[in-house]
């Protein structure tokens, strides 16, 4: 077994390769001038069943680009396996169409991740869960849950909590969540004017006097959860915290949480964090290291890993 580290989450690479005592392959991930991408393996991987670390973050399409011909020259290499370790999978909110004459880019990556030569995949909570079938090759697409409830058992478990959804799509998530702690779920019902912009309409459930974790998969630009919060706040919520897997966060979104309600926002290391989180008040971050580990480490040695789902 061999993990191959691309540039897009180098820290979080590293931790795993720390948690399985393995260190990482030797490759150079480099661009020509013109920004062009250019993949040199440095040691041998005929035979070897090699994982590809690579979340397809911000910048979204060179990171994309740097997955697909890492995985290009491992194949081209004869790699007995190669699978792609995507903890951030871009591109899943378009995973339908939204409207006449568009894609489900969703549907075109997975093509092109199987086309690269990838054989497996292994993924982080998907925006969808549907994304796992556009794939014609093996997927497991891990949870966070694991990670997040334990974290919130930690900090919050003395108080009189409430997991709240932000909005109605998020339901199954945060009801997930609400089942592992034996607590209540409140619903944000929410009605969104257009691409980026949110406006809260209605919350269901009693959550006066009560501490709310907004719970989701990702935070973008923030206007949902800040939103969200601000109408907890109003409601009579004694104080407001969130956990969400992927922390996004672009543009003006570290300022938005910032200036916003909620205490604390707390997302895990899929994406590697900017300067400006880094030095924010009020996020911070969970590492995943150990459950992208020990699912890298089951599936080369073909064990389950539904257990990692508890």
């Amino acid at each position: 077994m061999k993990i191959l580290a691309c540039n897009a989450n180098r820290p979080l690479a590293e931790a795993v390769s720390n948690y399985l005592d393995l260190p990482l392959m030797k490759a150079s991930i480099r661009r020509f001038s013109d920004m062009e991408v250019f993949v040199e393996i440095h040691e041998n991987v005929r035979g070897e069943d090699v994982f590809v670390v690579q979340p397809t973050s911000y910048p979204a399409n060179d990171h994309l680009m740097e997955l697909l011909v890492a995985l290009d020259a491992l194949k081209r290499s004869s790699a007995r396996r190669a699978t792609a370790v995507v903890p951030y999978y871009g591109y899943a909110r378009q995973d339908r169409k939204s409207g006449p004459r568009t894609p489900i880019s969703a549907k075109l990556v997975a093509n092109m991740i199987t086309a690269a030569g990838a054989d497996r995949v292994l993924t982080l909570d998907l925006h969808a869960g549907q994304i796992q079938g556009f794939f014609d090759i093996p997927t497991d697409n891990l949870i966070a849950a694991p990670v997040l409830v334990k974290d919130i058992r930690e900090n919050h478990l003395r108080e009189d909590l409430m997991i709240v959804s932000p909005d109605v799509g998020g339901v199954v998530r945060a009801r997930e969540i609400a089942r592992r702690l034996d607590v209540d779920l409140a619903i944000i019902d929410k009605r969104r004017e257009r691409a980026g912009v949110s406006e809260v309409m209605n919350i269901i459930g009693d959550v006066e006097g009560r501490r709310c974790i907004l719970v989701d998969d990702l935070v973008d630009t923030a206007g949902t959860l800040c939103n969200a919060a601000a109408a907890l706040i109003d409601a009579g919520a004694a104080g407001v915290y969130a956990y969400v897997t992927h922390g996004v966060l672009s543009g003006a979104a570290v300022q938005r949480v910032l200036a916003s309600p909620i205490a604390a926002l707390v997302t895990t290391d899929s994406i590697v964090a900017t300067e400006a989180v880094r030095s924010a008040r009020n996020i911070r971050q969970v590492t995943i290291a150990p459950l992208i580990a020990e699912a890298i480490q089951r599936i080369s040695e073909e064990r389950s890993v539904s257990s990692l789902f508890d």
